[in-house]
């Protein structure tokens, strides 16, 4: 632990997955991007695959540090704080979206603006994860969690929504609430494009656990009274735990993430847990913390660097400058592969900048 009371570690993880997030969602082009860099069609996991897992697994880590200050307590103030910014984050996320509608189609066909989005799960799973986090005494909230995982790999084999289909339960519901044409379109094997949204509404159940997860995780962390080699053999136990646990009953429930099965949490919660525990040990016990610098900054404004991220994605395709960089400057030098991933280097050292300068000058933006 900083002087300060504040993990370093942990900003620098949360900073490593926000430039991940960064750098997965802007390839110089979606036709030629290297394997491990995309995500797994359906079922499996692929690095890709745990960037964001692993952004929700620090929030709800996160959510246990910032709920102390009330004492883990119903009050005017914590449910107040929390709903404050649930919606603040929510009406965020929709606004990309809105704000990406716009530009690219004006202000007509609202009725084909998508409602839900990475930002509104954050939104969603924080504000549930939180109510609960102050609602049920903490030696049980691992129980909780893992209870709220078997209730939805319950429901996912029950009603046999373990494949993309539009009877799948995740996309009925979502189209009983939004309608389709406010929904995102992905494709099945053959190519066919339906209404199924990998941020759906009622997949937010597993992202619920996800942080609550992450929320033991936190517990783990200061119970230990800062001591750096106990923590890091909890959370290391823990990891090796969850890890071992979603592979074996992947057989039962798959691996998937984009219904963000229960399995994807156990797994991703492990190997989240896995590299907190390492990075502490790098960085707080070792002290080796000078490369971690440009993750920080990533790491101490994650939500306002995404947020910037996202229009600038949109203003650039707009003008045409990432395909210029793409095909005019990057793919003659490296090839389409090596361009395109060139692109995305490139694009998150833009996004790091003004990170760089908000961190220098100790500017937090938050909700």
């Amino acid at each position: 632990m900083a002087e300060s009371g504040r993990l370093l570690s942990l900003d620098v993880m949360r900073g490593i997955t926000i430039a991940g997030m960064i750098m997965v969602n802007n390839p110089g082009s979606w036709q030629y991007v290297y394997t491990p860099l995309g995500h797994a069609q359906w079922d499996g996991l692929t690095p890709t695959d745990l960037v964001f897992p692993f952004f929700m697994f620090i929030m709800g880590v996160s959510m246990f540090f910032s709920l102390r200050k009330y004492g883990f307590k119903f009050s005017k103030e914590s449910v107040g704080k929390i709903l404050k910014r649930t919606v603040l984050i929510f009406l965020v996320g929709f606004g990309l979206n809105l704000f990406g509608h716009i530009c690219r189609n004006g202000f007509e066909h609202f009725e084909n603006l998508r409602v839900l989005g990475v930002m509104q799960r954050l939104a969603l799973a924080y504000g549930a994860g939180s109510l609960i986090g102050l609602a049920v005494n903490h030696k049980y909230i691992l129980h909780t969690a893992l209870g709220v995982l078997l209730f939805y790999a319950a429901l996912l084999g029950f009603t046999g929504s373990t494949t993309m289909s539009a009877d799948n339960i995740i996309a009925i519901v979502d189209r009983t609430l939004f309608g389709e044409t406010h929904m995102y379109k992905d494709s099945l094997a053959d190519g066919t494009r339906i209404a199924f949204d990998p941020e759906g509404f009622l997949s937010t159940i597993g992202s619920i656990a996800h942080v609550l997860i992450g929320f033991y995780a936190g517990k783990l962390i200061l119970d230990a009274k800062k001591n750096n080699e106990l923590i890091i053999r909890n959370l290391f136990i823990l990891g090796t735990i969850l890890t071992f646990a979603g592979l074996l009953f992947h057989y039962g429930c798959p691996i998937n993430k984009k219904i963000w099965s229960s399995t994807f949490v156990l797994t991703t919660c492990g190997f989240g847990s896995l590299l907190l525990a390492l990075l502490i040990w790098i960085i707080d016990i070792n002290g080796k913390k000078s490369w971690s610098k440009f993750f920080e900054a990533f790491g101490i404004n994650p939500l306002y660097l995404y947020v910037q991220a996202a229009i600038l994605t949109t203003i650039f395709s707009l003008t045409g400058f990432s395909s210029f960089m793409y095909n005019s400057v990057f793919t003659p030098v490296l090839g389409n592969y090596g361009g395109s991933l060139a692109w995305a280097l490139f694009f998150v050292a833009v996004n790091w900048i003004p990170g760089y300068l908000l961190y220098k000058k100790q500017i937090y933006i938050k909700l």
